[in-house]
């Protein structure tokens, strides 16, 4: 199989690089960086003369954003979907399209629950309105792709983008104390070579007509005890203060918690890092 890797670079794409790149049934991976495609700026045309050159039987999209305004999130997140799904209905309608979408376009959910995929998304963030479009477009287009809705992926390579990489960074700095936003949500935190195995899993697996799946680890956890958790590992034993605001992505949503049965079902697939072990991996970094 020849695979496509968009976003190689990027924290989920190096680690997804790593998996094709032992894996047998993998006869090369073709990664195209923005040197190559610059996927906002590309047009239609751009992106399918790629696809005809390269000629893929999958293509694995790890690119997004995280941060911007909303029409910058609805480019990144939405926009690179739809010159994909277009430009593969018109050169490459065999192969499969693997995305990666993320928990905020659920939105807020009860408290305790485990969210489906059949659930309701009623996304209260641009970010979360921007990768719910990016998965309507894999879900209703004329592809066979599916979506995978990341929840709250952790490990090596994190970046100040997540609370726990902000919180790795402070916790670098040598100080006597640190200070982060509120702590008190739940989330469901999900090892970043978990989430790379269920790309994996998807860009081979039978979806049985299956579009959106839910990637976590099925466990809900305080962040504050996850931030407790990596101070630990690093060795840090000054205070940890909380000040009010916080990340708008995830600021209306207190609880998050993924029902994984789904993926489970259908990809063979199952998390096998805890929280613990990603703490550590980013820990041992420097």
């Amino acid at each position: 199989m020849r695979v496509l890797l968009l976003g190689a670079s990027g924290f989920l794409g190096r680690q997804v690089r790593l998996l094709l790149d032992n894996d047998p049934r993998v006869g090369e991976v073709v990664c195209a960086g923005r040197e190559r495609l610059d996927l906002l700026a590309a047009d239609v045309a751009a992106v399918t003369g790629l696809l005809a050159r390269v000629r893929p039987d999958a293509v694995l999209s790890c690119v997004g954003r995280m941060a911007g305004g909303p029409d910058e999130l609805l480019r990144g997140n939405a926009g690179v979907v739809a010159l994909l799904v277009e430009a593969m209905a018109a050169v490459a309608p065999a192969a499969r399209l693997v995305r990666l979408g993320s928990a905020a376009e659920y939105g807020p959910t009860p408290y305790g629950s485990s969210v489906r995929e059949d659930d309701p998304a009623r996304p209260v963030t641009a970010y979360g309105v921007s990768h719910l479009a990016g998965t309507g477009l894999v879900a209703s287009g004329p592809v066979d792709g599916v979506s995978l809705r990341v929840f709250n992926p952790v490990g090596p390579g994190l970046t100040p983008v997540n609370v726990l990489g902000r919180a790795a960074r402070l916790l670098r700095e040598g100080k006597d104390d640190i200070t982060l936003g509120p702590l008190g949500a739940m989330r469901d935190f999900v090892d970043v070579r978990d989430v790379a195995a269920a790309v994996v899993a998807a860009t081979f697996a039978d979806l049985g007509g299956e579009r959106v799946l839910n990637v976590g680890s099925g466990r809900a956890v305080p962040v504050r005890d996850a931030v407790a958790l990596l101070a630990r590992a690093l060795g840090f034993d000054g205070g940890i203060h909380e000040m009010a605001g916080g990340s708008d992505r995830s600021g209306a949503a207190p609880w998050s918690q993924a029902d994984i049965t789904r993926s489970i079902k259908v990809l063979g697939w199952r998390p096998v890092h805890g929280l613990a072990a990603s703490v550590a991996a980013m820990a041992e970094e420097r």
